[in-house]
């Protein structure tokens, strides 16, 4: 693949409770496509995945969130899982970095239950996204529309259904990124 994305860093923001694919095959794109890519999280040295029906394997973290600066990358992953979604909505500094990448210009991609935090940081209303089919409800009476496709890409959000999607998921991250 080519270094198309040679000088740029990608944050993918989790925590523990991450659908072990959603994070790890992005990452891997993302890095073979020329990018560095920072995990971070709410705390500091590993967070561990999830991977379908059981826990996962442990993911080092590079940066805590509280040491994270939206400006220092120029785009935001979020993995679905459902517990990594529902966790960092309520983290008030992560739903502020969300914010952040988006009001700063970044792309920012949610792929399966990763819109969850899309909703609780304001960024769905009168947009068009996708998700995990069971969030459309909760992205509808956000104000979204939803819509059932691999990827759905509208005004700096990059959302996607599932780990069978990741590659258009992560080209689409790609094409924003590289311009």
């Amino acid at each position: 693949m080519a270094q198309t994305l040679s000088g740029k860093t990608i944050a993918i923001l989790a925590t523990d409770g991450f659908e072990q694919s959603e994070l790890t095959e992005p990452k891997r794109l993302l890095e073979e496509a020329g990018a560095r890519v920072d995990v971070i999280a709410p705390k500091a040295g590993s967070i561990r995945g999830w991977d379908k029906k059981d826990w996962g394997k442990d993911v080092a973290v590079d940066k805590a969130l509280s040491d994270a600066t939206a400006g220092d990358y120029d785009a935001l992953v979020l993995p679905g899982g459902v517990i990594n979604p529902d966790k960092l909505r309520m983290e008030e500094k992560a739903i502020g970095f969300i914010k952040a990448c988006f009001d700063g210009g970044k792309p920012v991609a949610a792929i399966c239950h990763g819109p969850w935090t899309l909703i609780e940081a304001d960024l769905v209303e009168g947009r068009k996204v996708t998700s995990w089919a069971s969030l459309r409800k909760d992205l509808e009476n956000a104000g979204a529309s939803w819509e059932d496709s691999e990827v759905v890409e509208d005004g700096g959000l990059i959302t996607s259904r599932k780990p069978d999607d990741i590659p258009a998921f992560t080209q689409a991250v790609i094409r924003a990124v590289a311009g």
